[in-house]
């Protein structure tokens, strides 16, 4: 990879910066987190990436762990998560289990649309990490922006989307199921934010698996839900859009965890940044705050404070 895609905080000159006021507990877990997580992903911007394949007797496998350059081109899902024992984890394909659950059938889903665009491994997020190691977690959401975008294609599967009939009743300019598309849960939560913006090519499909038009196709309706600009969803650098306006597009998001809500920008600002769960979200944004004004100090004219009266991130600007 090309070092101007290393993430900008990725580097380990203040490995103990932190939003927590000094003390021996904030000061034991900040030692902990820099002690366990991997030394290579401070300082070497390689990506390591597990996938999935079909092997020769059409059974679901795990790869081993492709790292930079050796990593075979791949498809990738997005989807939004049900609840937790639904949903096929890492556990569940070492252990040969899983496919009872609802869950599966997006990944099912995912490979079969993969082989159909000649692409032999693809990736899940409930499957491909073990998120039982904190380490991997780590490694994992803070190279998240990158696989994303390295992705041959992005399917999206909208699971609260039918693909509705053609009403000939209907004379409006929407189409059949675009009322639906513009409502789903899919818009709403923060993990989707850079899963929309990072890949070359994002497809949107139904339920049934029925392709409803591109990230190209749709853009104006994506516009107008999510409110970013055509030219970031067209690949434009991010940096070409103010820190305001960056922040402006998690704004109406969620994420069941407080600290996700921060976590899902670190590659919209391009950020390195340890995860420490359980910190809340105004200490994970002062910690990012931080970062961004080290990495785009030309952008950073104007500051912001974090509303923790809503679940929502209000980044509010001054003058």
């Amino acid at each position: 990879m090309h070092d101007d895609t290393m993430p900008r905080g990725r580097r380990p000159a203040k490995p103990y910066d932190s939003a927590f006021t000094p003390n021996s507990t904030n000061a034991y877990i900040l030692r902990q987190l820099f002690t366990n997580i991997r030394s290579d992903i401070l300082s070497d911007p390689v990506l390591v990436m597990r996938l999935l394949k079909y092997d020769n007797d059409g059974e679901l496998s795990l790869t081993k762990d492709f790292v930079g350059s050796e990593i075979p081109e791949y498809a990738i899902l997005s989807h939004t998560w049900g609840a937790d024992i639904e949903e096929v984890t890492y556990r569940d394909l070492i252990d040969g289990t899983g496919k009872n659950k609802v869950g599966y059938k997006k990944i099912q889903f995912c490979g079969e649309q993969a082989r159909r665009n000649n692409l032999h491994n693809f990736w899940v997020d409930t499957c491909c990490i073990d998120k039982s190691n904190n380490n991997e977690l780590a490694e994992a959401i803070n190279s998240m922006f990158r696989w994303y975008r390295d992705a041959a294609k992005c399917y999206v599967f909208l699971s609260d989307v039918p693909r509705a009939d053609v009403d000939t009743t209907d004379h409006s300019q929407q189409l059949p199921w675009e009322s639906a598309f513009r409502r789903s849960r899919w818009f709403t939560r923060g993990w989707t934010l850079q899963e929309l913006i990072a890949p070359k090519t994002v497809e949107f499909y139904s339920r049934d698996h029925v392709l409803l038009g591109d990230k190209v196709s749709l853009e104006q309706q994506i516009y107008e839900i999510t409110g970013i600009a055509i030219e970031a969803l067209r690949g434009h650098s991010l940096q070409d859009f103010s820190i305001q306006e960056r922040f402006r597009w998690v704004e109406k998001r969620q994420t069941t965890k407080a600290e996700d809500l921060v976590y899902c920008l670190l590659g919209i600002f391009n950020i390195y940044l340890p995860l420490i769960y359980g910190e809340g979200r105004t200490h994970a944004m002062g910690r990012l705050e931080r970062m961004i004004k080290e990495s785009e100090p030309q952008s950073f004219g104007k500051t912001w404070r974090v509303s923790t009266s809503t679940s929502q991130t209000a980044s509010l600007w001054g003058s």
